[in-house]
């Protein structure tokens, strides 16, 4: 009883030992994230195992010493994993070989004859459990009306949307889609220009005439005209197959909205060597 004791306060210092240094080592939002820092818990999980093994080795060690004792003294030791045999028995009920003619049934069929086997204990439970489950599933549900899984979603969008409106409100900085407007302040502009020349310039040439893009300086649009529907092409991509690409994961939406201002601000000048018109002609509402 002595060694056990030191034995399981052993273990239980090595233990409040390995959660102290790994608390202590790492300094990061979260100290017990292994993919933070997976050398540290790599060796002290290794110092852990070292341990556990040496106190298994120390039990075996100890449990032999008993066994040869109990030869010696002649003591029948207990079966090996006794209580494991008699734990199944209490959870299936279950007759020995010898036992068998208790419940043997007195019909056979060529021989073959029938035990009168008790339901396992651990499968009754269970369906105890699924009665209970479902009266209380009723209860739930039926009487007390509790939300259906198309309920508890439509709640759980509307608390999304709340607290996503409730952000944008404290941020006033962050972008919406919805809010677009024509920026026409000259640093918008002038940053629209640099997004231009850096990544529309080589289809739509510097000053917007076109090239294997269409023209951007005339009144006719492809996919239609305005701050809105230019924003929409730049951010999603024009037309299947044959359209540019879609620059919402390249570029900010911050900067796609001055892009496609200053594309819009290109309207009415004359580039060096203009495309014919593409589209049809775009009129403000």
């Amino acid at each position: 009883m002595k060694k056990y004791i030191q034995s399981t306060g052993y273990v239980l210092f090595v233990l409040i030992t390995f959660f102290a240094l790994a608390k202590s080592f790492m300094s990061y939002q979260n100290p017990f994230d292994i993919y933070e820092n997976p050398l540290v818990w790599l060796a002290l999980i290794g110092f852990i195992l070292v341990v556990v093994l040496k106190e298994v080795v120390n039990q075996m060690a100890i449990s032999r010493a008993r066994e040869l004792q109990n030869e010696k003294d002649g003591v029948v030791p207990e079966a090996p994993n006794a209580w494991l045999k008699k734990l199944l028995k209490s959870w299936t009920k279950a007759k020995d070989i010898e036992e068998e003619q208790e419940i043997i049934l007195d019909h056979n069929y060529d021989g073959i004859k029938e035990l009168d086997n008790s339901l396992p204990p651990w499968w009754v439970y269970m369906f105890y459990i699924t009665i209970v489950f479902a009266v209380v599933y009723l209860i739930r549900f039926e009487v007390m009306g509790g939300d259906t899984p198309e309920m508890e979603y439509e709640k759980a969008v509307a608390q999304a949307r709340m607290e996503v409106n409730k952000y944008k409100a404290n941020s006033p900085d962050v972008f919406n889609i919805d809010d677009l407007k024509l920026l026409t302040d000259a640093s918008d502009l002038k940053r629209g220009k640099a997004v231009f020349n850096l990544n529309c310039a080589s289809c739509h040439l510097a000053d917007g005439g076109g090239s294997i893009g269409p023209n951007l300086t005339d009144e006719y649009w492809i996919l239609g005209g305005g701050i809105k529907n230019v924003f929409n092409t730049v951010y999603n991509g024009g037309r299947n197959g044959k359209g540019m690409i879609a620059w919402n994961k390249t570029l900010k939406a911050e900067d796609i909205a001055k892009v496609s201002s200053y594309v819009i601000s290109l309207q009415g000048t004359t580039p060096a060597k203009a495309k014919a018109p593409q589209g049809e002609k775009w009129e403000e509402e």
